[in-house]
């Protein structure tokens, strides 16, 4: 059986999507927020002490764009995936690993410290910094979704994952009513999948009984 590690609203929201998406059976073990301190015997699993933590018989995979291609290539053929004989083949991966490197990052500096660290320690210039440096680089996806519906390949892969996990994050940091036009339509579309729908409902399940606290989700409201 397949594990997933994962807390609420975390990156490891993308391989849950992912998992939901193909139908493949697995098992989600809810972790409090940050697992690091919160659980230290799941240092034995990932001794960084992030999440996702993914594992897969003899595999185990920590990063969570990585995981997403890897189940799209190992539980496939499957269309979530672009196949280096496609002309996207290129573009991808290059979204693939733009929604974690260029759009999560920076929101990880704004959550750290304008909200994680105690009230002496945040610095409200790196966070509105930060900030601006994500709606910057969310531009260049305005003229792109003017044309196309989906990143890549004329079809949802896991690039769209990998991206929509970081308008997620910004949605739960507030910046959706600053996403361009054509940005803020790709979200609401993503939102309306099955499998990200299915993925919010498991994520909300396995935690309340795993007694694990919840944060807002999009469907919390929904699913209480």
């Amino acid at each position: 059986m397949r594990v997933l590690y994962h807390c609420v609203a975390a990156r490891s929201f993308r391989p849950l999507w992912a998992l939901e998406e193909l139908r493949v059976d697995y098992r989600l073990k809810m972790l409090a927020f940050p697992p690091r301190v919160t659980d230290r015997d799941f240092l034995s699993i990932n001794p960084l002490g992030t999440v996702p933590a993914f594992i897969d018989g003899d595999v185990r995979m920590t990063e969570s764009a990585a995981i997403c291609h890897y189940l799209g290539t190992a539980y496939g053929p499957s269309p979530l995936v672009v196949d280096p004989d496609e002309p996207d083949f290129g573009a991808f991966l290059n979204w693939l690993h733009f929604g974690e490197a260029t759009l999560t990052f920076p929101q990880t500096i704004v959550l750290r410290y304008e909200r994680f660290e105690t009230a002496e320690r945040r610095l409200p210039q790196a966070a509105a910094d930060y900030r601006r440096w994500f709606l910057g680089r969310l531009k260049t996806l305005g003229p792109i979704l003017e044309r196309q519906s989906t990143m890549c390949a004329g079809r949802f892969t896991m690039a769209d994952i990998s991206i929509g996990y970081a308008l997620l994050l910004a949605d739960y940091l507030g910046l959706e009513p600053e996403f361009p036009e054509p940005v803020r339509l790709y979200w609401a579309r993503l939102k309306e999948r099955d499998g990200f729908r299915r993925a919010c409902v498991a994520e909300l399940a396995a935690a309340r009984e795993q007694g694990v606290s919840t944060v807002p989700s999009p469907l919390l409201s929904t699913s209480a």
